[in-house]
């Protein structure tokens, strides 16, 4: 074919339609009803026709917006030439786009902040409250001290320095929270690019709460559980503590089903039938995620039945004044924290005037210790251990046991729970109570 002239190139004008004009062997314009020529270039290559088209358009002289017509016959030429030897352009510029895009990302994540960690990790955290402690403690705690600091530069050093100065300000329990938080998504990171090339050396692994806490530190779990002889000192003060009822009663159900405060205060009627004795805890409301059914012993239904009558129609169990919703969790444990001033402390202003009215011959005590207390009163009972940790809807750590051995103990939990409400009943009323012994 001819070749087309620099003159004949820029006599080319636009048209209704746009068009196309061969210029030289696989080198072709396209004029656009604007008059703006687009350069296409043809080739073959591994026998499929391609085309590509230039980024741009023709221009008298080739600058950072045109392409004159040698410069694009030498473009032509080049691609020409790579697909004769097998070699196709376009799949050989985007190969090099992505290698060039990974080596800047590689660059780029050089340069990653514990900060930019700490945003990827804290939105895959599983936690009821969506990382808002998780934020709250970081941004007070660590992202202050080395947020702007470069992982790959991050050392133990700078932990400790920040578990330290928790520590410093008396409180060493928030600093151990605070370790296994850091170790968890330096885990985490550990696993996943690009931040596992970033941590040759965990910065936080050799890092241990014994080591970092203070010397009077008594890190042991807590243990306390009330005895009998609390039980009934603790029926005897509810009365006059000016509790609300429905408190006093949210007490009484933590320990006879040994469930947590918040499974009790969230609880909806609907999870609850009273003609079967049977409260079944959606796995929504549960800590572990896992649904629960507790058979409701003699003790228990009595407590579930004035509940209703004190919730009337609301379909929570413990409704809040506008009924939108259950009451504040932390309302409870606030109520039962408020009576228990230590001896020759200030009672807390704009609180309960009876600050000391729930304090036990042991001393104070959580809701919590509760349910703990009924667990162990299981264990006194002869319940196995087994059956108990059910009862408590704990997650059975053995994997396979947990796989292979489904039973689900429904008969065993069922006579624990009734073991339970009786002791309880007995310890209450020691004078009107039968007990039915369990068989060995």
């Amino acid at each position: 074919m001819a070749k087309m002239t620099v003159q004949q190139v820029a006599a080319l004008k636009a048209k209704d339609k746009p068009y196309k004009r061969n210029v030289d062997n696989g080198l072709q314009l396209r004029i656009a009803t604007n008059g703006v020529k687009t350069w296409v270039i043809q080739y073959v290559v591994n026998g499929k026709q391609r085309e590509y088209r230039l980024s741009r358009p023709y221009g008298t002289n080739t600058d950072d917006g045109h392409l004159s017509l040698l410069d694009a016959r030498n473009e032509a030429a080049k691609i020409r030439a790579l697909a004769r030897d097998g070699i196709d352009f376009q799949i050989q510029k985007e190969e090099a786009k992505v290698a060039d895009t990974a080596k800047r990302a590689e660059a780029d994540a050089e340069n990653l902040t514990t900060q930019n960690l700490f945003d990827e990790w804290v939105i895959t955290t599983d936690r009821k409250d969506k990382g808002a402690e998780l934020r709250r403690l970081f941004a007070r705690d660590v992202l202050p001290k080395v947020g702007t600091k470069a992982l790959k530069s991050l050392a133990e050093k700078d932990m400790r320095g920040i578990l330290d100065a928790v520590v410093n300000r008396g409180s060493d329990r928030m600093a151990v929270m605070l370790l296994s938080d850091l170790k968890q998504m330096f885990r985490w990171a550990e696993k996943r690019r690009p931040w596992k090339k970033l941590i040759d050396d965990n910065p936080i692994e050799h890092l241990e709460a014994k080591r970092i806490t203070s010397a009077d530190y008594d890190g042991a779990e807590r243990t306390r559980t009330l005895s009998a002889d609390e039980i009934k000192e603790l029926a005897d003060k509810l009365p006059d503590a000016g509790l609300l009822k429905r408190t006093e009663i949210c007490m009484w159900i933590m320990l006879s089903c040994c469930c947590r405060i918040g499974e009790v205060i969230k609880a909806r009627w609907e999870h609850i039938d009273l003609d079967a004795g049977i409260w079944t805890i959606p796995k929504e409301n549960a800590k572990n995620k896992m649904a629960h059914t507790i058979y409701l012993s003699a003790f228990a239904l009595p407590r579930f039945r004035e509940l209703k009558q004190l919730s009337g129609k609301s379909t929570w169990c413990f409704p809040r004044e506008d009924d939108e919703m259950h009451v504040c969790i932390k309302s409870t444990t606030k109520q039962i924290r408020d009576r228990q001033k230590p001896p020759g402390g200030k009672p807390m202003s704009n609180r309960s005037k009876k600050a000391d009215a729930l304090i036990l011959t042991a001393g104070d005590w959580v809701p919590h210790d509760l349910r703990r207390t009924g667990a162990t009163m299981m264990q006194s009972l002869g319940v196995v251990p087994d059956v108990i940790e059910r009862c408590l809807n704990h997650v059975e750590p053995n994997k396979l046991r947990r796989t292979y051995q489904t039973y689900d103990y429904a008969t065993e939990k069922q006579e624990a729970w009734q073991l339970l409400g009786d002791r309880l009943s007995l310890i209450l009323n020691p004078a009107g109570n039968v007990i039915v012994l369990r068989k060995a």
